[in-house]
């Protein structure tokens, strides 16, 4: 039997994994492998094909979505810190309210139309205002 494959050293190379360099993995990059010999799992595979360990319970979990952990994570998307992001939401709320007042109120007289217009300002002015703090209180 010996002499029918005189490599067989060589052709036990060819089913060992590939050696992965340190450069080469990244950290984004999360892939599921076996906790006993290294090797990837295949696609949808539950065991390892070189050494048979099954593939633990935590890589097949699905992710769960929680419609709250994303709005937590705002602030770091933007890099903000919680102070300066309500300042933010507060002032655009303010923009949003001056857009709105013109709406709401109609002017049938001249001192109507003045009396809205100092309401936008009012509103505006708060908008800055509160801008101003979000920028001032914003993480370096």
């Amino acid at each position: 039997m010996a002499d029918v494959s005189p490599h067989l050293e060589q052709q036990e190379e060819f089913w060992k994994p590939a050696a992965v360099s340190q450069e080469s993995t990244r950290h984004d990059l999360v892939r599921p492998v076996c906790s006993n010999c290294g090797t990837d799992f295949l696609i949808g595979a539950r065991f390892c094909y070189i050494c048979g360990t099954g593939r633990h319970m935590v890589d097949q979990q699905e992710p769960s979505f929680h419609p709250w952990s994303a709005l937590a994570q705002l602030p770091n998307l933007l890099g903000l810190n919680l102070a300066s992001l309500i300042a933010l939401v507060l002032g655009s709320a303010c923009v949003v309210a001056a857009v709105v007042t013109g709406f709401v109120f109609t002017a049938t007289t001249l001192l109507d139309w003045q009396a809205v217009q100092i309401w936008r300002i009012e509103w505006l002015l708060a908008a800055i205002a509160l801008f101003a703090v979000g920028v001032l209180l914003k993480k370096k």
